[in-house]
């Protein structure tokens, strides 16, 4: 007989020796019913939830891709200017590698991640020099800084440095349709320092304001913050639609502040899991030192499309288009502007395990000579280059 059962004739006959004795073998046979269920594991529905609710999940993590770059034009610093990835032609070199701890709590959550690459020292190196404390000397180590908190059921509070809330292309390579970045991309930020508040309002809607120290700081070389707003819907399960801007003043105290304006469109579209499409239009505004000057201006486009041939084997396309006349954003060093147009052909296999190998080869056509060539003063109007990559997540 089970223990509840012997504990139920117990009962039975108790009752009909004594009502007060029945009453006291009740009440140790409730505690005793009791005491099994919790040894045995069982928890309410209420306990069951608060549970849940105190979880802490603590994870670690690493992520390092390394790669060859050949650059037809063999520029002779061996340097690839324009870019953050690849940074440097004819050597093996490291592209970028992290290491990253994450926790998330029943109302907190943040990451920690520290970074080295060629992509991080080309990236950081417009990182502001403001006072004896500030720079790329340290910033560039830092990947991600963050730490957040649930305001309310769907609404959370971020404060620190962390990704830019712009644009479409990740700052890690594993998780682009490319291997290499866009145009569009390496020209806008890809992180920011400041604070940011995420709404999702449905789980087709979600909406970011942000406020940081200026376009992609950690080091605020103004008095003035800036800011900006991200809206991402998805209409259907095979479309996400994004709308992103910026405005901040971008010239430091000492000159006359310079208005910067900036928008992103995004489309992507997954019509099944063999094809990705994604494509991506910028435009940006920025006043120039005098009001009698007006705006300067400029733009760009990237439309991407991913195949899945086979489980482990992808290709990918990209056509692109960048146009920066007044050189407010990418400072060619001469009197002739960067106006670029630009395609690349990839193929990715994913071996068994987190181990991705990636190859691209991509073409640059400009309107001017602004590409260095192996003779030091020489400039060319095309640039081309391949790479191959080995990325590994830990």
């Amino acid at each position: 007989m089970s223990v509840s059962g012997v504990l139920a004739e117990l009962l039975r006959e108790s009752r009909s020796l004594c009502p007060v004795r029945g009453m006291t073998v009740a009440l140790f046979v409730m505690g005793t019913t009791a005491s099994a269920q919790a040894s045995s594991g069982y928890q309410s529905p209420a306990n069951e939830a608060k549970s849940r609710d105190t979880t802490v999940t603590r994870t670690l993590g690493a992520f390092v891709d390394g790669y060859y770059a050949w650059d037809f034009d063999r520029p002779h610093t061996f340097d690839r200017l324009y870019t953050t990835q690849p940074a440097r032609h004819g050597e093996f070199n490291i592209n970028l590698a992290y290491l990253e701890a994450k926790v998330a709590g029943p109302r907190y959550r943040g990451r920690l991640a520290v970074q080295y690459g060629t992509s991080v020292q080309a990236n950081y190196a417009g990182e502001p020099r403001v006072g004896v404390v500030s720079g790329p000397g340290v910033s560039q180590f830092i990947q991600e800084a963050v730490a957040g908190y649930q305001l309310g059921p769907t609404l959370w509070l971020d404060g620190g440095i962390f990704f830019a809330h712009l644009g479409y292309e990740s700052w890690i390579s594993r998780d682009n349709l490319t291997y290499t970045r866009s145009m569009v991309a390496d020209f806008s930020p890809y992180y920011e320092a400041g604070a940011k508040l995420t709404w999702t309002a449905s789980p087709r809607f979600t909406g970011t304001a942000a406020i940081v120290n200026g376009w992609q700081n950690i080091a605020a070389e103004n008095s003035t913050p800036a800011g900006g707003i991200r809206l991402d819907y998805k209409p259907t399960s095979e479309i996400t639609l994004t709308y992103d801007n910026f405005i901040g003043n971008s010239a430091p105290d000492s000159i006359p502040e310079r208005t910067r304006l900036y928008h992103d469109v995004v489309a992507q579209y997954n019509p099944d899991s063999s094809w990705q499409f994604a494509a991506v239009y910028s435009i940006g505004s920025q006043s120039r030192s005098t009001p009698s000057n007006g705006t300067a201006s400029w733009w760009g486009m990237t439309s991407i499309g991913k195949y899945r041939a086979t489980s482990t084997l992808s290709l990918v396309g990209r056509f692109e288009v960048f146009r920066d006349p007044s050189q407010v954003l990418v400072v060619t060093g001469l009197p002739r502007s960067f106006q670029t147009t630009a395609a690349s052909l990839g193929i990715d296999v994913a071996f068994a395990g987190p181990l991705l190998w990636r190859t691209e080869g991509r073409y640059y056509w400009s309107r001017y000579d602004v590409w260095p060539l192996h003779s030091v003063s020489h400039f060319g109007s095309n640039d081309s280059f391949i790479v191959t990559s080995l990325a590994l997540t830990f």
